[in-house]
């Protein structure tokens, strides 16, 4: 692999690394919400959303992360 590709690949990963704290600190800030719920609203249709966009963001911030692996795999 030539410099140019391999730089190229190296800018790839830290955008998905970016993205992947993005993600992860937008998924903290959901699950402080859920923690800070009145007790009276746990449970509820609210807390449930709330609940599964927190399962969506965690797969989402695991999946980039393989693909970062990945990426930075190829650019060794």
């Amino acid at each position: 692999m030539n410099k140019i590709r391999r730089k190229a690949i190296e800018e790839i990963g830290d955008q998905l690394e970016r993205l992947y704290e993005r993600l992860e600190q937008i998924r903290d800030e959901e699950q402080e919400y859920i923690d800070n719920m009145p007790e009276s609203l746990q449970g509820c249709e609210k807390a449930e959303k709330a609940e599964f966009r927190v399962s969506r963001l965690e797969e989402a911030a695991s999946s980039l992360n393989e693909l970062y692996v990945s990426i930075n795999e190829a650019a060794v």
